[in-house]
Protein backbone atom coordinates (compact mmCIF):
# COMPACT_ATOMS: atom_id res chain seq x y z
CA UNK A 1 0.00 0.00 0.00
CA UNK A 2 3.10 2.16 0.44
CA UNK A 3 4.01 1.93 -3.20
CA UNK A 4 2.39 4.10 -5.80
CA UNK A 5 1.48 1.20 -8.13
CA UNK A 6 -1.45 -1.17 -7.85
CA UNK A 7 -1.47 -4.72 -9.22
CA UNK A 8 -4.93 -5.86 -10.20
CA UNK A 9 -5.04 -9.09 -12.18
CA UNK A 10 -1.48 -8.68 -13.27
CA UNK A 11 -1.93 -5.15 -14.66
CA UNK A 12 -0.16 -2.08 -13.41
CA UNK A 13 -2.12 1.12 -12.88
CA UNK A 14 -1.02 4.56 -11.81
CA UNK A 15 -2.37 6.45 -8.78
CA UNK A 16 -6.15 7.25 -8.61
CA UNK A 17 -7.17 10.47 -10.33
CA UNK A 18 -9.10 12.79 -8.03
CA UNK A 19 -12.01 14.85 -9.52
CA UNK A 20 -11.31 18.56 -9.95
CA UNK A 21 -12.75 20.84 -7.25
CA UNK A 22 -16.17 22.42 -8.02
CA UNK A 23 -16.14 26.19 -8.01
CA UNK A 24 -19.27 28.08 -6.96
CA UNK A 25 -19.94 31.54 -8.45
CA UNK A 26 -22.32 34.15 -7.02
CA UNK A 27 -23.86 36.89 -9.14
CA UNK A 28 -24.00 40.16 -7.23
CA UNK A 29 -26.29 41.71 -9.81
CA UNK A 30 -28.76 38.90 -9.42
CA UNK A 31 -28.95 39.46 -5.68
CA UNK A 32 -29.67 43.13 -6.24
CA UNK A 33 -32.51 42.27 -8.63
CA UNK A 34 -34.04 39.89 -6.08
CA UNK A 35 -33.89 42.56 -3.40
CA UNK A 36 -35.42 45.13 -5.76
CA UNK A 37 -38.28 42.82 -6.72
CA UNK A 38 -38.92 42.15 -3.05
CA UNK A 39 -39.20 45.87 -2.30
CA UNK A 40 -41.54 46.42 -5.29
CA UNK A 41 -43.71 43.49 -4.24
CA UNK A 42 -43.93 44.83 -0.69
CA UNK A 43 -44.83 48.34 -1.98
CA UNK A 44 -47.48 46.92 -4.33
CA UNK A 45 -49.03 44.89 -1.52
CA UNK A 46 -49.10 47.95 0.74
CA UNK A 47 -50.66 50.00 -2.06
CA UNK A 48 -53.40 47.44 -2.60
CA UNK A 49 -54.08 47.29 1.13
CA UNK A 50 -54.25 51.09 1.48
CA UNK A 51 -56.44 51.43 -1.64
CA UNK A 52 -58.86 48.83 -0.34
CA UNK A 53 -59.04 50.60 3.02
CA UNK A 54 -59.64 53.96 1.31
CA UNK A 55 -62.49 52.54 -0.80
CA UNK A 56 -64.05 51.01 2.30
CA UNK A 57 -63.84 54.33 4.14
CA UNK A 58 -65.43 56.25 1.24
CA UNK A 59 -68.26 53.70 0.89
CA UNK A 60 -68.90 53.84 4.64
CA UNK A 61 -69.06 57.65 4.58
CA UNK A 62 -71.44 57.70 1.60
CA UNK A 63 -73.68 55.11 3.22
CA UNK A 64 -73.82 57.12 6.46
CA UNK A 65 -74.65 60.31 4.54
CA UNK A 66 -77.44 58.56 2.60
CA UNK A 67 -78.92 57.13 5.81
CA UNK A 68 -78.80 60.53 7.52
CA UNK A 69 -80.43 62.28 4.55
CA UNK A 70 -83.15 59.65 4.38
CA UNK A 71 -83.78 59.99 8.11
CA UNK A 72 -84.01 63.80 7.83
CA UNK A 73 -86.35 63.54 4.82
CA UNK A 74 -88.57 61.12 6.73
CA UNK A 75 -88.77 63.47 9.71
CA UNK A 76 -89.59 66.45 7.47
CA UNK A 77 -92.28 64.43 5.70
CA UNK A 78 -94.04 63.61 8.98
CA UNK A 79 -93.69 67.18 10.23
CA UNK A 80 -94.76 68.98 7.04
CA UNK A 81 -97.17 66.32 5.67
CA UNK A 82 -97.17 67.57 2.05
CA UNK A 83 -100.49 67.28 0.23
CA UNK A 84 -101.31 67.23 -3.46
CA UNK A 85 -102.80 70.35 -5.07
CA UNK A 86 -106.50 70.61 -5.93
CA UNK A 87 -107.45 71.95 -9.36
CA UNK A 88 -110.90 72.83 -10.71
CA UNK A 89 -112.03 74.33 -14.00
CA UNK A 90 -114.36 77.01 -12.69
CA UNK A 91 -115.39 78.51 -16.02
CA UNK A 92 -115.25 77.50 -19.69
CA UNK A 93 -116.49 79.48 -22.67
CA UNK A 94 -116.54 77.86 -26.12
CA UNK A 95 -117.35 80.20 -28.99
CA UNK A 96 -116.12 78.10 -31.92
CA UNK A 97 -115.50 74.43 -32.60
CA UNK A 98 -115.75 73.52 -36.27
CA UNK A 99 -114.03 70.83 -38.34
CA UNK A 100 -113.65 71.56 -42.04
CA UNK A 101 -114.64 68.31 -43.83
CA UNK A 102 -112.34 69.00 -46.79
CA UNK A 103 -109.13 70.30 -45.18
CA UNK A 104 -109.68 68.53 -41.82
CA UNK A 105 -108.67 71.74 -40.04
CA UNK A 106 -110.32 72.21 -36.67
CA UNK A 107 -111.13 75.84 -35.85
CA UNK A 108 -111.53 76.43 -32.12
CA UNK A 109 -111.84 79.16 -29.50
CA UNK A 110 -112.03 78.07 -25.86
CA UNK A 111 -111.46 80.23 -22.77
CA UNK A 112 -110.76 78.56 -19.42
CA UNK A 113 -110.32 79.55 -15.79
CA UNK A 114 -108.54 77.22 -13.36
CA UNK A 115 -108.76 77.45 -9.57
CA UNK A 116 -105.57 75.96 -8.12
CA UNK A 117 -105.65 75.27 -4.38
CA UNK A 118 -102.60 74.70 -2.16
CA UNK A 119 -103.96 72.80 0.88
CA UNK A 120 -100.63 72.63 2.72
CA UNK A 121 -100.37 74.36 6.08
CA UNK A 122 -96.60 75.01 6.07
CA UNK A 123 -95.52 74.64 2.43
CA UNK A 124 -95.53 77.10 -0.43
CA UNK A 125 -95.45 75.88 -4.04
CA UNK A 126 -93.56 77.08 -7.10
CA UNK A 127 -95.35 76.39 -10.42
CA UNK A 128 -92.94 76.40 -13.36
CA UNK A 129 -93.25 75.71 -17.11
CA UNK A 130 -97.04 75.61 -17.17
CA UNK A 131 -98.74 74.39 -20.33
CA UNK A 132 -102.40 73.71 -21.17
CA UNK A 133 -103.28 71.22 -23.91
CA UNK A 134 -106.63 70.66 -25.56
CA UNK A 135 -107.78 67.22 -26.76
CA UNK A 136 -110.77 65.97 -28.65
CA UNK A 137 -110.90 62.23 -28.13
CA UNK A 138 -107.26 61.20 -28.30
CA UNK A 139 -106.28 63.95 -30.76
CA UNK A 140 -104.48 67.01 -29.48
CA UNK A 141 -105.62 70.19 -31.18
CA UNK A 142 -104.09 72.97 -29.03
CA UNK A 143 -101.23 73.80 -26.66
CA UNK A 144 -100.54 77.11 -24.95
CA UNK A 145 -97.96 78.22 -22.37
CA UNK A 146 -99.03 79.81 -19.11
CA UNK A 147 -97.28 82.15 -16.68
CA UNK A 148 -95.22 80.65 -13.85
CA UNK A 149 -96.07 81.75 -10.30
CA UNK A 150 -95.53 81.10 -6.60
CA UNK A 151 -98.38 80.18 -4.28
CA UNK A 152 -98.37 80.54 -0.51
CA UNK A 153 -99.73 77.97 1.93
CA UNK A 154 -103.49 77.55 2.31
CA UNK A 155 -104.07 79.66 -0.79
CA UNK A 156 -106.23 79.51 -3.92
CA UNK A 157 -105.01 81.05 -7.17
CA UNK A 158 -107.19 81.58 -10.26
CA UNK A 159 -105.34 81.22 -13.56
CA UNK A 160 -106.88 81.88 -16.95
CA UNK A 161 -105.88 80.84 -20.46
CA UNK A 162 -107.29 80.72 -23.98
CA UNK A 163 -107.04 78.00 -26.62
CA UNK A 164 -107.60 79.65 -29.97
CA UNK A 165 -106.56 78.86 -33.54
CA UNK A 166 -106.75 76.03 -36.06
CA UNK A 167 -105.13 72.62 -36.26
CA UNK A 168 -105.09 69.69 -38.66
CA UNK A 169 -107.02 66.93 -36.87
CA UNK A 170 -107.60 63.53 -38.46
CA UNK A 171 -110.46 61.83 -36.65
CA UNK A 172 -111.28 58.17 -36.96
CA UNK A 173 -114.76 56.78 -37.44
CA UNK A 174 -115.45 56.91 -33.70
CA UNK A 175 -114.20 60.49 -33.44
CA UNK A 176 -116.34 61.65 -36.35
CA UNK A 177 -119.37 59.99 -34.78
CA UNK A 178 -118.72 61.72 -31.44
CA UNK A 179 -118.27 65.07 -33.17
CA UNK A 180 -121.58 64.66 -34.99
CA UNK A 181 -123.35 63.89 -31.71
CA UNK A 182 -121.74 66.89 -30.01
CA UNK A 183 -122.68 69.17 -32.91
CA UNK A 184 -126.32 68.06 -32.69
CA UNK A 185 -126.45 68.54 -28.91
CA UNK A 186 -124.38 71.73 -28.88
CA UNK A 187 -122.33 70.34 -25.96
CA UNK A 188 -118.76 69.32 -26.70
CA UNK A 189 -116.73 66.74 -24.77
CA UNK A 190 -113.27 68.23 -24.55
CA UNK A 191 -110.32 67.10 -22.46
CA UNK A 192 -107.80 69.60 -21.11
CA UNK A 193 -104.45 68.46 -19.72
CA UNK A 194 -102.10 70.58 -17.66
CA UNK A 195 -98.36 69.99 -17.60
CA UNK A 196 -96.02 71.82 -15.24
CA UNK A 197 -93.29 71.42 -12.62
CA UNK A 198 -93.94 72.07 -8.94
CA UNK A 199 -91.41 72.63 -6.16
CA UNK A 200 -92.40 72.74 -2.51
CA UNK A 201 -90.91 75.57 -0.44
CA UNK A 202 -90.31 75.50 3.32
CA UNK A 203 -88.54 78.58 4.63
CA UNK A 204 -85.47 78.96 2.43
CA UNK A 205 -85.50 75.30 1.37
CA UNK A 206 -86.89 74.13 -1.98
CA UNK A 207 -87.66 70.55 -2.88
CA UNK A 208 -86.75 68.84 -6.13
CA UNK A 209 -89.12 69.33 -9.08
CA UNK A 210 -92.18 67.11 -9.44
CA UNK A 211 -94.13 66.72 -12.69
CA UNK A 212 -97.76 65.89 -11.91
CA UNK A 213 -100.23 64.97 -14.64
CA UNK A 214 -103.55 66.78 -14.55
CA UNK A 215 -106.50 65.83 -16.72
CA UNK A 216 -109.86 67.61 -16.86
CA UNK A 217 -112.86 66.00 -18.59
CA UNK A 218 -115.11 68.86 -19.69
CA UNK A 219 -118.56 69.20 -21.21
CA UNK A 220 -118.69 72.67 -22.67
CA UNK A 221 -121.74 74.19 -24.42
CA UNK A 222 -121.12 76.09 -27.63
CA UNK A 223 -122.26 79.63 -26.91
CA UNK A 224 -123.59 80.14 -30.44
CA UNK A 225 -125.60 76.91 -30.52
CA UNK A 226 -129.35 76.97 -30.05
CA UNK A 227 -129.32 73.28 -29.14
CA UNK A 228 -127.39 74.00 -25.95
CA UNK A 229 -129.73 76.76 -24.81
CA UNK A 230 -130.30 76.53 -21.08
CA UNK A 231 -127.24 74.35 -20.47
CA UNK A 232 -124.60 75.95 -18.28
CA UNK A 233 -121.06 74.79 -17.72
CA UNK A 234 -120.57 73.27 -14.29
CA UNK A 235 -117.27 73.64 -12.37
CA UNK A 236 -115.31 70.44 -12.91
CA UNK A 237 -112.68 68.88 -10.69
CA UNK A 238 -109.53 67.72 -12.44
CA UNK A 239 -107.76 64.45 -11.76
CA UNK A 240 -104.23 64.90 -10.40
CA UNK A 241 -101.72 62.08 -10.80
CA UNK A 242 -98.21 62.41 -9.32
Amino acid sequence: MATGNYNLNGANYGPAIQPPPVKTYYSQGRRGADVGCGICGCFYSCLLCCGSCLVNIICTILLCVAICLGFVALILYFILQPKVVNIHVTDANLTRFELDPRSHNLHYNLSLNFAIRNPNQRLGIHYDQLEARGYYGDKRFAAVNMTSFFQGHKNTTVVGTELKGQKLVLLGAGGRKDLKEDRNSGIYRIDVKLRFKIRFKFGVLNSWAIKPKIKCHLKVPLSTSNSAAGFQFLPTKCHVDL
